[in-house]
């Protein structure tokens, strides 16, 4: 069986944002929402202090899966993914 992903960063690139898309649209009855908050802000801490080229890295693979996204919602999570998450300092 061959990968349809071309590395591994971004094989696991695509999967934490599938697990976080999944997190970000539960509802209650799906999953308590303090767990929710508390998975996002662990993500967000850990790709938060990870090394330049590496955040940098991540920003790209995202940016690319924007890209190709069609559904509208998604395509919004992925664009507010990098200052979402600490990748980049916040705009304002």
């Amino acid at each position: 069986m061959t990968s349809s992903y071309p590395s591994l960063t971004r094989a696991l690139a695509e999967a934490l944002v599938d697990v976080l898309w999944f997190i970000d649209g539960s509802e209650d009855e799906q999953m308590d929402q303090d767990d929710a908050v508390k998975v996002m802000e662990g993500v967000a801490h850990v790709v938060s202090t990870l090394p330049s080229a590496q955040r940098q890295e991540l920003i790209e693979l995202v940016g690319e899966m924007m890209a190709v996204e069609t559904n509208t919602a998604r395509r919004k999570f992925l664009e507010e993914f990098p200052e979402g998450f600490g990748l980049i300092a916040d705009a304002s």
